[in-house]
């Protein structure tokens, strides 16, 4: 009988809690969080693994997993619903002598060593679970097999002002790294590590074993596992990707990932449907534009109900505007409401709350260049009629 064995499969990494994403990761994991209109951030890490002929992922939850574990479920919606392989979550568990949370990011793909010498692979990919971009990691596995290489790290070139956010990658003209720096004050490079990893099984399991044994270990890729290998000379390479990534960490930059969507001056590949994006897309009624309503330049998605003005906006599945509700430069996640004559300006909302009537939410910059910035409201909550939240605000 043949061994049954995987040349590659991706383990993501999606236990983190999101604490700059606040009140949107109050109750779910941040991958689980809503994006474009149809979208969790976690479809694009799945849907990448599916194109790129990688059929086996193991997601590794800690917190808040519940809305998570549902959402992805058998894997069907991305083709991941396998007797061998598909998809699979794991979370932290108990062992016969300790039980313990992920530690880090390295110790979260330890705990589950026995889970990939399962499928015996050559090659394992480790993602994070909160960027959008489409990958294909085929590639990325064919520029780590042509060089050799023991671990291939992916790099985005940053704007140099954005180095010290991000672990930096120094590499030789060929691609071989030399040296990381994990977010260095004075950058050798602008090429930042996007958090996506090719390594050769069984050089990472050595390592991995290493790195538990060391008490003393943060138990983190970017700050022991890569810098351990590099100093034994290990054959490390940086493989340059030069399409759209967005790290939606942040309020600010999941707004400004929203935006790029409806932006015509962004040349997304998002928009390419010839490498599709999967989702578990809950049946709904179609959407209902009103003859008196005026949508610009928006994505409305299925089963809304627009009555109002809609402008520079994401509208979620499952989302009402009523008559006389202004919503502009705004992404609205499912199933929330906008009453009537209430204005949204420059906000997230999130998912399943209302904005009752004559509520303000936001502001333009120019009406207060001082103290202007993002509005924020989180997911369930209630809007009173006539409250007004202001620039900056987070409820």
């Amino acid at each position: 009988m043949l061994e049954r064995r995987k040349e590659c499969i991706a383990m993501l990494l999606a236990g983190g809690q999101g604490s700059r994403l606040k009140v949107l990761t109050s109750d779910v994991a941040k991958p689980a969080v809503s994006f474009g209109g149809k979208y969790r951030i976690i479809d694009f890490p799945l849907s990448n693994c599916v194109n790129s002929g990688i059929d086996t992922v193991g997601i590794l939850t800690q917190y808040k997993p519940l809305e998570l574990n549902s959402y992805v479920g058998n894997g069907q919606p991305w083709g991941l619903n396998r007797n061998f392989g598909g998809v699979s979550i794991l979370p932290p568990y108990a062992q016969a002598d300790k039980s313990e949370w992920y530690k880090g990011t390295a110790n979260a793909i330890y705990q589950n060593i026995h889970f990939i010498d399962m499928y015996n692979p050559e090659y394992v990919l480790i993602l994070s679970g909160d960027h959008i971009y489409k990958m294909d990691y085929s590639k990325m596995l064919a520029f780590h097999k042509e060089r050799n290489a023991d671990c291939t790290i992916a790099v985005y070139d940053v704007p140099w002002e954005e180095t010290s956010r991000f672990g930096i990658v120094n590499a030789n003209p060929d691609g071989m790294i030399y040296e990381f720096e994990e977010k260095p004050k004075n950058a050798k490079s602008n090429h930042a590590s996007m958090g996506i990893y090719i390594f050769n099984w069984k050089v990472l399991r050595k390592y991995l074993t290493e790195d538990e044994a060391d008490p003393n270990s943060s138990n983190d890729f970017g700050k022991n596992i890569l810098p351990n290998m590099l100093h034994d000379e290990q054959r490390l390479f940086a493989y340059v990707f030069d399409g759209y990534w967005k790290d939606v960490g942040t309020l600010d930059s999941l707004w400004e990932a929203n935006m790029d969507i409806i932006n015509p001056k962004v040349p997304l590949e998002l928009k390419d449907p010839d490498f599709r994006i999967y989702a578990r897309n809950y049946a709904k009624a179609p959407s209902y534009i009103d003859p008196k309503a005026s949508v610009k330049n928006s994505m409305v998605s299925e089963g809304c109900v627009i009555r109002g003005t809609v402008e520079n906006s994401i509208i979620s599945a499952g989302c009402v505007v009523e008559e006389g509700a202004v919503v502009k430069n705004t992404v609205i996640m499912p199933e929330s409401r906008v009453e009537k004559d209430a204005k949204i300006i420059y906000a997230i909302i999130g998912e399943n709350t209302v904005v009752h009537e004559n509520a303000e939410v936001g502001k333009e910059p120019a009406e207060c260049p001082a103290v202007w910035g993002l509005s924020v409201v989180g997911s369930h909550r209630v809007i009173e009629e006539g409250q007004v939240i202001g620039p900056k605000e987070v409820v």
